[in-house]
């Protein structure tokens, strides 16, 4: 059984127990737009109570609000399909800026009125067939417009996250944003800083994550997020980008051709780094006579770049990726002309994809040719991991049989014969150990306990 035929039976047994069951939200959106929904969920009269007791697997999710999970078989890999399924409702106030302190059970009209955008206001009935539409959303949805229910300022100020939703629902399906919800949106968008660190960043996460991330972008300007949400960008808005005699706009306007050019695939780390990456420019900004320069930008991005995962709350992994590929976004820019020796431990790192993947559209979005990536490229695919990344030539148990102590000497020879043999000079254990040699007599130190100077 799919999720699909799971949401169509929980209607039924609902409907031949006489209770009114309907599809609602942003499953009937989808439905109606060709799009399969990610989930479905279910709205009826019916009290919690009542419902657990015509299922037989269920969970009480969030009961208070009348909201009960129906859990039905397993999926082909293995995991339950589920359906939620909420009563009617009408909701009391919104102290505090995400949630109604009470809900009040009604009707479908009720339920729909207190709902956030017009478009996630529908109700279908997959068993008769009829869609239910108190509030113009199947107008609005072939219109393409994104348009709060009733007084947008009202539910702008019910729930804060509202806002930042509205941006990533009207890039996701490609909707221009009505007027009043827009200036509405605006109006309260400072306030977004009520809502959870965490509930920011999945929103952030969904939208960057999704094709249409370059205009979710533009849209989080047009909303006035940018200073609530990642004020360290707000420098970039009017900071000239391409050399002073010829400009090419500003370096927002970089940032966000950089996010456009990734692939749909893009992970939300990359998409985060494509859109943070030039972050450490406005804090290094100088100019020349005939160029700016911005030294170091790199480690002062990478920098914001970590202090913004933390005040997102990103995971570990999340952040360690996000601030590699900021810092290392120009790190391959002279790859044809590098060492080995520093190219290679960059090649076999996890995220090389990704790295790649931003010097190819930042390259692109900065009109340059893209002959570093391409060797890099073609690098991995003709160079075999064994050569890329060779078990090292010689280990700290050499260097002790030789009478070595752990220290600095220990560590610089062990990183010079690293080195040696990245660039192909040492192939074997015993070419290490001649370089070992070689080394220690140069530097004073042979044999290993001389002393020296």
């Amino acid at each position: 059984m799919t999720e699909r035929e799971l949401a169509v039976d929980v209607v039924r047994r609902l409907q031949a127990a006489g209770h009114p069951a309907l599809w609602a939200g942003g499953c009937v959106r989808d439905e109606l737009l060709g799009l399969t929904p990610q989930d479905y969920d279910v709205a009826t009269d019916a009290r919690p109570e009542e419902v657990q007791k015509l299922f037989r697997r269920t969970v009480a999710v969030g009961a208070a609000f009348g909201v009960i999970e129906v859990i039905g078989p397993r999926g082909d890999a293995g995991e339950h399909r589920t359906v939620e399924v909420a009563t009617f409702r009408s909701d009391g106030a919104y102290s505090d800026g995400r949630r109604p302190d009470a809900v009040t059970f009604s009707s479908p009209e009720e339920d729909a009125k207190r709902r956030d955008f017009t478009i996630n206001g529908m109700f279908f009935d997959p068993v008769a067939g009829e869609l239910h539409d108190f509030v113009g959303g199947r107008a609005d949805l072939v219109a393409r417009v994104l348009r709060a229910i009733g007084d947008p300022g009202q539910r702008f100020a019910e729930d804060k996250l509202r806002v930042l939703r509205a941006v990533r629902i009207a890039a996701r399906f490609g909707l221009a944003v009505d007027p009043d919800t827009l200036a509405a949106a605006r109006r309260f968008a400072p306030e977004i800083t009520v809502v959870s660190a965490e509930r920011i960043a999945d929103e952030l996460r969904k939208l960057l994550s999704h094709p249409s991330r370059g205009r979710g972008v533009r849209l989080l300007r047009e909303f006035d997020l940018i200073g609530p949400i990642l004020p360290e960008l707000l420098g970039t808005f009017d900071l000239p980008q391409g050399p002073p005699a010829a400009p090419t706009g500003t370096l927002w306007d970089h940032i966000v051709r950089v996010v456009e050019l990734l692939e749909d695939g893009a992970s939300f780390p990359l998409a985060f780094a494509a859109l943070l990456h030039d972050v450490g420019k406005p804090q290094t900004f100088a100019r020349t006579p005939d160029k700016y320069t911005f030294h170091r930008h790199e480690q002062v991005g990478a920098r914001a770049a970590a202090a913004i995962a933390r005040r997102l709350k990103l995971s570990n992994a999340e952040a360690d990726r996000l601030v590699w590929l900021v810092e290392r976004h120009q790190y391959l820019a002279d790859a044809p002309t590098m060492r080995m020796s520093r190219l290679k431990p960059i090649l076999v790192h996890p995220g090389i994809g990704e790295l790649l993947a931003l010097h190819r559209a930042d390259a692109l979005a900065s009109g340059k040719n893209l002959e570093h990536v391409e060797f890099c490229e073609r690098l991995l695919r003709e160079t075999p991991p064994e050569e890329l990344n060779p078990p090292p030539a010689i280990t700290g148990d050499e260097l002790i049989a030789l009478g070595i102590t752990p220290g600095p000497v220990f560590k610089r020879l062990l990183d010079a014969v690293r080195e040696a043999q990245l660039e192909g000079r040492v192939r074997s254990k015993a070419d290490g150990l001649k370089l070992v040699e070689e080394l220690l007599k140069e530097w004073g130190l042979w044999p290993p306990g001389s002393g020296g100077p």
